[in-house]
């Protein structure tokens, strides 16, 4: 069919401008570094939230909170909004100017919050720098997301960003402990002195990175352009389903993130274990995230996320019956591997989410990039809001708040999919004999 010729040979000619892309970027650095790098940057909003973590205990004792307070976690929520917010300012700046001019910014941006937040003398001028923070940390997120799609598509894109996220997971492994170590051997602050020496660090050696924006792909910074972006974005069934899945999830990870410190020292009384098990916890991710970049490829994306949303609603279920079966206490022995297991399945999801969404929006990396990431992270710093807020000192709160964002997340993903759920694993390409144009 014509039809069909048109759409194989527009496919062949994608898959030739990848492969030229890629050649370009080995020829400037390996793509190990290429990851590498990418994870690193990544890793700066973890590394702004998880090095933190340990000093709530002193952040609650300066401004006189009290032991169990949850305004300390203030700290998390307006980082996440300022990093929600200015991503979707990055994006279009990145489809016009390129990724490497919008990345400096952020470092640059980044670093002045750092600082302020280190040097502010109330905990309301803490929450200002730290919201200033996340506008520079919303950066390096649009851009690694741009130009990972930039140079790859489909269940290798799934594969490569799985490479990056689970490196990327070796921070919340570390920054715990590091926090720990930091707020043992000097004022609290000193946390965050350190994220603006990683910043400066990683800035050098970003350097090196090509850039990966096709100019045939860059638009105009006036408003018919940048509509004509979000309207690409914005009318993509797959992007804005997958999107809305990835941030009821994103939500309630976010929760975990911001409650997880008193979870393991109020209901468990294992405050001082708090950096070994978050840092344990993350590596069941990381490895989670290495297993889908290994098999992604031989069962494909849409099917990988499909079967691990069920059995991460079966995980979910299984959590609160346990939490209201023990008064929302449940032994650690069997609370632990039971959150392990669920984080793990949201490891498995996360890369892939964004796989399925980024797909049909190459031409606009930037500017979907900033959309998923403004809506995913906004909204998500909201659900994880409400959710800690509703901690009484049990597990039940965030048992329930897995279970209702899985649930939902599956019912979001049906309707994208039209009801089509758990697609065959996807076929062998047969390389093409010729080139066409």
């Amino acid at each position: 069919m014509p039809g069909d010729r048109s759409g194989l040979e527009s496919s062949q000619r994608d898959e030739v401008a990848i492969a030229r892309t890629e050649t370009e970027l080995r020829g400037r650095l390996g793509r190990a570094e290429f990851v590498a790098i990418l994870s690193l940057m990544m890793a700066l909003s973890a590394l702004s939230i998880d090095v933190v973590l340990p000093a709530f205990g002193d952040i609650r004792a300066e401004y006189g909170l009290a032991p169990d307070s949850t305004e300390a976690a203030g700290v998390v929520t307006a980082f996440l909004l300022g990093f929600a917010l200015a991503q979707v300012v990055y994006g279009p700046f990145a489809d016009r100017f390129g990724r490497r001019p919008v990345l400096y910014t952020g470092f640059a941006v980044f670093a002045v919050g750092a600082v302020a937040a280190a040097l502010a003398p109330s905990l309301e001028l803490v929450l200002v720098a730290r919201f200033v923070w996340g506008l520079g940390a919303a950066a390096p997120r649009v851009v690694v997301i741009s130009m990972v799609r930039d140079v790859y598509e489909g269940d290798r894109m799934a594969r490569a960003m799985s490479f990056v996220m689970a490196v990327f997971i070796l921070v919340p492994i570390l920054a715990p402990s590091l926090g720990a170590v930091l707020v043992a051997v000097g004022p609290w602050r000193w946390v965050f002195w350190f994220c603006v020496l990683y910043v400066a660090a990683i800035g050098l050696w970003a350097r090196r990175l090509p850039e990966t924006l096709d100019p045939r792909n860059r638009i105009q910074l006036r408003f018919d352009g940048i509509a004509r972006a979000a309207r690409i974005v914005f009318t993509s069934r797959l992007t804005m389903g997958y999107m809305a899945a990835m941030t009821l999830l994103f939500g309630v990870f976010v929760s975990y993130l911001a409650s997880s410190e008193l979870i393991w020292s109020d209901v468990y009384g294992r405050g001082d274990q708090f950096p070994f098990i978050f840092g344990g916890i993350a590596a069941v991710m990381g490895g989670a995230m290495l297993t889908n970049a290994a098999v992604v490829g031989r069962f494909g994306t849409v099917r990988m996320v499909h079967v691990v949303l069920v059995a991460y609603v079966g995980l979910g279920t299984a959590l609160v019956v346990v939490a209201l079966a023990t008064g929302g206490a449940p032994p650690f022995w069997v609370f632990l591997p039971m959150l392990a297991a669920t984080l793990a399945t949201h490891a498995l999801l996360i890369p892939n989410f964004n796989t399925v969404a980024m797909g049909p929006v190459g031409a606009v990396a930037g500017t979907a990039s900033a959309v998923i990431g403004t809506v995913s992270t906004g909204v998500a710093a909201l659900i994880g809001s409400v959710i800690d807020r509703a901690f009484d000192g049990t597990v039940r709160p965030m048992a329930f708040g897995f279970l209702a964002a899985g649930v939902l997340a599956i019912a979001v993903v049906a309707w994208t999919e039209k009801g089509r759920m758990f697609p065959g694993p996807p076929q062998p390409a047969v390389p093409p004999t010729t080139i066409p144009g």
